[in-house]
Order: structure tokens, then sequence, then C-alpha cells
């Protein structure tokens, strides 16, 4: 069990039972010479990795008749372009396609490290990866609007909808800017974060916690209340997965969305 546990909170010294918290979270760095490189960064490269290999591997294996390998992969690939490129983004969805594939397969992956073995910890459940994935996707969205409409262009495009009468402006303008331009990144980078770690925190609660009184208490009542923690815990894990998946899902459509919305013509 202690083995276990070593995969989702550092090893604490000293008796009694510590409650997770935020300090849960913090990992030291793998080595001293590196402080950046902790274990958040070890499964972003990790994930990298990963996600090229499959894409590599089902990219080579092409057959009219396709094994199960190349299902998987082109289940994967027609999900993304076809429920959220081309949905979201329209007829000029292919421009963008290996982004979204690229963004949903890291977030998807960094996710589902949350419930993999030896590992049991979501990448994003430190709040610097989902602000910096919100900010890679802030640059991209604002720059494609730029690129198609001009700097000015695309300011007036993306803080002044048409058909707004002259004397709403002062009103609509500063209220779509500080929508479209400040609060995106922010509440696209929060709402990952905050699943992320909610959903780990109640994983330790309930392993940690029904670990504790499994092996730590002489009541025989706490230790049947042990167990059912530790057994309630895998449902949770169920859950995690589910919502690690539809996260994953929310972010990339969201990118599509704010893209579709910054190229789109004006109407």
């Amino acid at each position: 069990m202690s083995g276990f546990l070593s995969g989702l909170v550092p090893l604490e010294t000293g008796g009694g039972f510590e409650a997770p918290g935020v300090h849960s979270f913090d990992f030291p760095p793998i080595f001293e010479s590196a402080p950046w490189f902790d274990k958040y960064m070890f499964q972003a490269i990790l994930s990298v990795i990963l996600i090229l290999a499959f894409w590599l591997i089902m990219a080579r294996k092409n057959a009219m008749v396709p094994s199960k390998g190349q299902y998987i992969g082109e289940t994967a690939y027609f999900f993304v372009r076809n429920t959220i490129a081309r949905d979201m983004i329209g007829h000029d969805f292919r421009r963008y396609l290996p982004l979204l594939i690229a963004l949903f397969s890291f977030v998807l992956v960094n996710n589902l490290f949350g419930v993999f073995p030896f590992l049991l910890l979501p990448t994003p459940s430190h709040v610097g990866w989902p602000y910096g994935l919100a900010i890679m996707v802030w640059v991209i969205y604002n720059g494609v609007g730029i690129a198609k409409h001009g700097f000015f262009g695309y300011l007036k495009h993306t803080t002044l909808p048409s058909g707004v009468p002259v004397f709403m402006w002062p009103l609509i303008i500063p209220l779509e800017f500080v929508s479209n331009i400040i609060v995106r990144p922010i509440t696209l980078s929060l709402r990952l974060f905050a699943n992320m770690f909610a959903g780990h925190l109640l994983v330790l609660v309930f392993v940690l916690g029904g670990e504790y009184l499994l092996l730590h208490s002489a009541s025989i009542i706490n230790k049947t209340a042990g167990v059912v923690a530790l057994i309630f815990s895998m449902a949770i894990f169920g859950l995690e997965i589910f919502v690690q998946s539809l996260q994953a899902f929310i972010f990339t459509v969201l990118t599509a969305q704010y893209i579709s919305s910054a190229a789109a013509e004006e109407h």
C-alpha cells in the first residue's frame, strides 16, 4: 500500500494522519541540478513521447480493412475532425485540425495520468500547466483574428458586434473586450485546473483516509469504514476518467470556438 500511495503524494514523515491539501501537490525536483524538472514536467514530456508514438504508429498502418489499432486511431482522428474541428470551425477546419488533434491528445493524456498506475497525478492539477495552455490558445486565436481582419479590424470585430446602436457602444465595447480578450484565457485555464485539482484531492481523501483507518486503527468500525472508503475510491477513479476525458473535450471545443469566432466574417 505504501508504494501505491507514494504515487499519490510526496512521502511524509512522522506519525498520525495528515489530511491532504494544497501541499499534497508540491513535489520536489527529480534532479537537484534541474529545479524545473519535477514530476509535472516529467509527465508532460512523457505524454509528448506517448502521443507522438501513438500517432506515428497509427499513420504508418493504413489498410483497407483496418486492424484494431488502426481502428482506434481512425476513431480518435474522426472524432476530433468531425465533432470538434468541422462542427465548430466550418469549411476552413482543415487548417486548424493538426492543432486541435495535438491539443486534445495532450490534455487528455495528461489528465488521464491521474488514474495511470505509478503516476496517479493529473498534470493540469498544477495551475501553471493550464495557464500555459490557455496563453498558447489566446495567442493563436487572436493571431488568427489579426491575420484575417488586421489589428484594428480584429479589435473592432471582437469588441463591437454588428447591429449594436451607437449609443450602446460605450457599454458594449468594454464588456466585449473584457469578455473576449481578458476573461477567456482565465476561465479556460481555471476550468481545467479546478476539475483536475478537485478530483485528485477527492481521490486523496478517500484513499489516504481509507488506508489510515484500515491499517492504523484498532477499531473494527474504523477498519470497516476504511475498507468502504477504499472500495468507494474505485468508483471515484471511474468518475475521474469521465471528467478527465470530458475536460479534454471541452478545452478543445472552446479552442475551436474561439478560433472560429476570431476568423468569422462580419454579418
